[in-house]
């Protein structure tokens, strides 16, 4: 690692271990749209939420992950055909994507409103990654990418004493891919090596086919939200797989 190195990291599945906070948000905001919903989900379905975890790309989709839940689908049968079925939900229902996204923030909004300490809680840095940050704040550049709402994401680096001003936060609401977002940062940073952290392996294989980011260091966050499987091809692509022990140690290598 030298001082030349910037960092990009992921925040859900990297930073913040945040699965059941995101299973709650979406049960509550499912509420809103389906009013045989109770009002919380039982513990069983949270923890079945944790097993589909990999699937979900960006938080609204909890909503629909939670109601298929709800109806009963295993998570065998939700994985078999899962965007499948969410775009089935979404029909059904009538509505365009952003209006889910804005009511699974304001459902956010909400808990933090009634008690913020209740949300940090089921929002916990993984092990050692606190004291990772810190440092690199200190020594090195970095960014996250992610697509948790930017407000969000800031809230929980307070909460944990952690120093990144809000430019350096790429969320949801700079409505940007990651791929656009590494590459703006390539740009500002023309004579530095960039590594990009990221726990959904879908993101990392869309990345690698731009030609344009090939420079780019990627590694998978293994203890992040993905699976034996994925693990494996990510492996068969040439992708660094990453425990969290490594990272808090060491730079990824290039992919």
């Amino acid at each position: 690692m030298s001082t030349n190195d910037i960092f990009a990291l992921d925040f859900d599945g990297v930073i913040c271990h945040s699965a059941v906070e995101t299973a709650i948000t979406g049960w509550k905001a499912a509420g809103h749209f389906w009013q045989d919903m109770p009002a919380l989900p039982s513990a069983a379905i949270v923890d079945q939420f944790v097993l589909i975890r990999p699937l979900i790309e960006t938080g609204y989709e909890a909503i629909l992950g939670m109601r298929l839940l709800f109806l009963g689908y295993s998570c065998a049968e939700i994985c078999a055909d899962y965007f499948k079925k969410i775009k089935y939900l979404i029909d059904d229902l009538g509505v365009e994507t952003e209006t889910l996204k804005h009511c699974f923030g304001i459902t956010r909004d909400a808990w933090i409103a009634e008690d913020i300490n209740a949300w940090l809680a089921m929002n916990p840095l993984f092990p050692g990654i606190q004291q990772k940050l810190q440092t690199l704040t200190a020594t090195h550049t970095w960014y996250i990418i992610t697509t948790k709402q930017e407000r969000f994401v800031q809230k929980i680096l307070q909460a944990n004493a952690i120093d990144l001003a809000p430019e350096r936060i790429f969320g949801l609401d700079r409505k940007l891919t990651k791929a656009q977002v590494l590459k703006a940062l390539l740009a500002a940073h023309p004579n530095a090596t960039l590594a990009f952290v990221e726990d959904r392996l879908a993101t990392l294989e869309t990345i690698q086919l731009d030609s344009s980011l090939r420079m780019l260091n990627l590694g998978l966050a293994c203890w992040g939200y993905n699976t034996e499987h994925e693990r494996n091809r990510a492996l068969m692509q040439g992708f660094s797989l990453l425990s969290l022990e490594n990272f808090l140690v060491f730079t990824p290598e290039a992919s």
